[in-house]
């Protein structure tokens, strides 16, 4: 009766563990939603590739590539010009971090990648990006170019029908992306992610692997 009663609970347990582990992989690729939830990092997930090579144009008319900050740490988010609350918050996160890990922030370069290729032009990021972080650098590139690099990052983006064609809004992926200087993912937070532990995990971040 006893050894019935142990496999029962190790049978519950097993099968409760298989259905957090599905429902962490559901998880990560649905659009995250800016929520009240408490936790606040998603952190490092090693069985899943994300991240990797992407050649964009910067808000000032020059191609970039993953390479083109050598040394540093990439701070990755991805939205769009038009985005009415979640990318802004988002960017004033990340500006607010940055800003709280003072000189150190020099090892850091964040990136504003736009999942709108149509309407993102530079000259439209170049006018949006003034209002964040001073070393901000809004990127954008064809179709082609953003499917690929949406594509790498498992962004996942569609578009909001509205009356007015040209005033359409996109439903996006939001999470922040910390990539190593050797290009390996470091961290992966949700948007939600606070100011303080943003800047904390980041500052973890560059002690460790800087």
């Amino acid at each position: 009766m006893k050894n019935s009663t142990s496999l029962t609970v190790i049978g519950i347990m097993v099968a409760a563990l298989s259905a957090i582990a599905l429902a962490a992989l559901v998880y990560w690729h649905q659009i995250d939603k800016t929520t009240s939830d408490p936790v606040p990092e998603i952190g490092f997930l090693p069985a899943i590739n994300v991240g990797g090579p992407f050649t964009l144009t910067d808000h000032n008319g020059s191609k970039i590539t993953e390479k083109s900050f050598p040394g540093k740490f990439l701070l990755i988010t991805f939205g769009y010009t038009f985005c009415p609350d979640v990318c802004p918050t988002g960017l004033a996160r990340i500006t607010a971090a940055l800003d709280r890990l003072g000189k150190t922030a020099d090892l850091v370069q964040p990136l504003f990648i736009s999942v709108d290729p149509d309407r993102d032009t530079p000259e439209a990021l170049s006018t949006y990006v003034t209002h964040f972080h001073p070393k901000m650098v809004g990127l954008t590139g064809n179709r082609d170019e953003i499917d690929s690099v949406t594509k790498t990052y498992r962004v996942l983006r569609h578009v909001v029908t509205q009356d007015d064609a040209s005033e359409y809004l996109l439903n996006h992926t939001t999470f922040f992306y910390l990539i190593a200087p050797s290009g390996k993912i470091a961290r992966i937070f949700r948007h939600a992610t606070s100011v303080d532990a943003l800047a904390e995990a980041i500052s973890v971040e560059l002690a460790e692997k800087g």
